[in-house]
């Protein structure tokens, strides 16, 4: 959980906590952990709003006071850090066959869907909509050359609508419909 809030809030991809000094007593920590202790042993059940606040806000404090912090791996300049694009890559490999909005990626990623785009761009060398094409086409040439399902078939588990999306998608991007090129190999 810190590991995500450090990405989320400092752009860190790892921290290492420092405890204090033996004996040592952070009160804004005690104070956190009085409100959380209050809430938990109240009659009337705890707010989950309330209580995650709480933690978000003793995680927040453990980063910022207690913390070395560690650099993220270089990303291209003002393009997604390297966990954020993984994270997207692992997201459209998962969802391949699936309609995918921009707001979802951009969640994923940890930014607003208004930067995502261009983040998006900068790190993979082309837009999300062409990203994610290039990717089914990707599948859909494998199956395609492993000859062992139909067209019809093919285009359907790559994510395209039928085979005529598969075909003219393929042509325009790769140059052979599917048919030349399951016949080229």
């Amino acid at each position: 959980m810190l590991s995500e809030l450090a990405l989320h809030e400092f752009d860190l991809a790892d921290v290492e906590l420092e405890p204090p000094a033996f004996g040592t007593v952070d009160l804004w920590a005690l104070n956190i952990a009085q409100r959380v202790s209050a809430e938990l042993t109240e009659k009337a059940p705890p707010n989950e709003l309330y209580l995650d606040s709480l933690v978000t806000l003793f995680g927040i404090h453990l980063l910022r006071t207690y913390t070395r912090r560690k650099k993220q791996s270089a990303s291209p300049k003002g393009g997604l850090s390297a966990l954020s694009a993984r994270r997207v890559q692992e997201y459209l490999m998962e969802h391949l066959t699936q309609k995918i909005h921009i707001a979802e990626l951009a969640s994923v990623a940890g930014i607003s869907p208004n930067h995502f785009i261009v983040r998006f761009a900068k790190t993979f060398g082309v837009p999300p909509h062409r990203y994610l094409i290039n990717l089914r086409l990707d599948f859909a040439e494998k199956l395609l050359v492993d000859g062992e399902l139909a067209i019809t078939e093919v285009a359907y588990m790559a994510g395209f609508s039928d085979q005529s999306h598969l075909a003219a998608t393929m042509k325009k991007y790769r140059g052979k419909t599917p048919t030349e090129l399951r016949f080229a190999r």
